[in-house]
């Protein structure tokens, strides 16, 4: 502590009188525009890279300048829509996090630092009662290992008495249990939403959709589902024995984004009994339309065959109260997404469809979790 003090003061007496530097900050955000800057003073090349932000594409050049004695990378985005966005840097190829910036959000195999453009009422923190988002440590048995989860509770349920529906809501192909809670503003929207009394108090369950690292799929159908497995025999019985929550169908609902959606799917509709409320954003049945997310041929018994029974009993049906799916009209599943609507309605379900402007981004899905969310438990 002593010899740190020493080598301190030693650098502040080698500085002129006035020399203290300018802060170097990213992001910076102002009047619609975001700036991003690293020191990076060797790099050959440095860009910026982040899915969401328009603009941005593949990867968008960043320039060298001086601020005080330090030579700082930086770029400006203009005329960037309210939101949230997840970005890094590419520092001669090697992908970086924003080291000014300790806002990150997760996916399964990566971290991302996170920026947010205020202007958006629905999703923005405001002066409203806030709930909890917690993240919830629990042991699979069916993955014969521990597993993470985040849990949202409303305002005021740690202080307060009585049950709770409760609501899981899955991300997508690359994410993490991380990701509805973070550049997803779940707990912020659900917070905004019943401050205004739009939807109704309740758990929201975000669980980690992953079982290993993320790899597109081809071939044969593997013989167990093991997030299913995890879903049904851990995630749901430890929520209901640890949580006050309903366990009745009329009062458990669930929906996803693309991944998540095609869980959605793949665990409601041959447990339909257990859910009143499903939803499905940017997605449908993989395969539905003859290949696979990976383009491949989907080999053997279609979504619709093995699960014809379910799909034509009446009593089941009378018990979804609502059945609802969103995906933008430039988004890359949208044909799988219409096939799928389809297939449900040919089956006599109440299907709610809407296509909107966007593609396969947060950008839409936050919009698409504000306008579910509201429908739920009425």
């Amino acid at each position: 502590m002593f010899a740190l003090a020493i080598v301190s003061l030693s650098a502040q007496e080698r500085r002129p009188p006035g020399s203290q530097q300018p802060p170097v900050i990213s992001p910076e955000v102002k009047d619609g525009k975001v700036t991003f800057r690293i020191i990076a003073p060797k790099a050959q090349s440095v860009k910026l890279s982040g899915g969401d932000m328009p603009g941005v594409g593949q990867g968008k050049e960043m320039s060298k300048v001086t601020i005080g004695t330090n030579e700082v990378w930086e770029v400006t985005m203009e005329d960037v829509k309210p939101g949230y966005y997840r970005y890094n840097f590419s520092v001669d190829g090697v992908a970086v996090i924003d080291p000014r910036n300790p806002a990150t959000s997760e996916s399964n195999n990566n971290v991302w630092s996170l920026v947010g453009v205020p202007g958006a009422e629905f999703m923005d923190t405001r002066a409203v009662p806030h709930g909890a988002v917690a993240e919830v440590t629990y042991y699979s048995t069916a993955l014969k290992r521990f597993r993470r989860m985040h849990v949202y509770t409303p305002p005021g349920y740690e202080a307060g008495a009585g049950k709770f529906p409760v609501f899981y809501l899955l991300h997508g192909a690359s994410d993490s249990d991380d990701s509805w809670s973070t550049v997803g503003r779940a707990g912020f929207i659900m917070d905004n939403l019943i401050a205004a009394k739009k939807a109704k108090p309740m758990l929201v369950v975000m669980p980690a959709g992953h079982t290993g690292p993320f790899r597109f799929g081809g071939g044969p159908r593997p013989a167990v589902d093991e997030f299913a497995e995890d879903f049904l025999k851990d995630i749901v019985p430890h929520i209901e024995k640890n949580y006050r929550v309903h366990n009745d169908r009329k009062n458990r609902a669930m929906a996803g984004l693309s991944m998540g959606g095609g869980q959605t799917l793949t665990i409601g509709i041959p447990n339909l009994e257990k859910f009143g409320y499903l939803g499905v954003f940017s997605s449908g049945v993989f395969g539905i339309t003859g290949r696979g997310r990976d383009g491949r041929p989907v080999e053997g018994p279609s979504f619709e065959e093995r699960h014809a029974s379910i799909l034509d009993d009446t009593k089941l049906k009378e018990g979804l109260k609502l059945f609802w799916f969103a995906t933008g009209k430039d988004d890359f599943l949208v044909e799988t997404s219409r096939a799928t609507v389809e297939m449900f309605k040919k089956h006599k379900f109440d299907v709610v469809y809407k296509e909107t402007e966007g593609a396969h981004t947060w950008i839409v899905w936050r919009e698409y979790l504000n306008e579910f969310a509201p429908q739920l438990f009425q």
